[in-house]
């Protein structure tokens, strides 16, 4: 029996398993107008392992992609057309983002955080969205060398507002 080729098989989904988790997606994204097709799919899951790669992080699951699909296709400054590009880009952001505040805040605040900004201060600008997340992440390490000199150990609560 080959144990290892199993125990794989249970924490790495395969392409296929990832690929049709993402497109059974298309049934919610579908009512903002936003599909994704499997090559989109695809190149994402591409971009993605290249993110990874570059921040030095492993990520056994997909469930951030689906959280950005699914957040992000609400958007009022998505349209088909940027869609995929756009979600590809969210990726990159979410992990320098999860980099640069050492993992001290879970991914689903981080995503509904960069949503509100995406959406209320940036009007659907990437480049805007990843000015701002910049300037939040060195005021959270400001903040947190700041508190963990005065109090080792406790978690804050880290505010949105820069």
């Amino acid at each position: 029996m080959h144990l290892s080729r199993i125990f794989r098989g249970l924490l790495f989904p395969t392409q296929d398993m990832v690929s049709s988790e993402l497109l059974e997606l298309n049934e919610k994204t579908r009512e903002y107008g936003l599909i994704l097709t499997p090559l989109d799919i695809e190149q994402m899951m591409v971009v993605r392992s290249q993110v990874l790669h570059m921040y030095g992080r492993v990520e056994l699951g997909i469930e951030v992609s689906k959280r950005l699909i699914e957040v992000f296709s609400a958007s009022s400054f998505i349209q088909q057309e940027n869609y995929a590009d756009t979600l590809n880009e969210l990726h990159e952001v979410f992990y320098y983002l999860r980099n640069e505040t050492e993992d001290r805040i879970g991914d689903m605040k981080l995503i509904d955080m960069m949503m509100v900004l995406f959406e209320e201060e940036c009007e659907g600008s990437l480049e805007l969205l990843k000015s701002k997340l910049e300037e939040y992440a060195d005021a959270f390490r400001r903040e947190l060398s700041r508190t963990e000199s005065s109090q080792e150990g406790e978690d804050g609560e880290w505010d949105l507002r820069i």
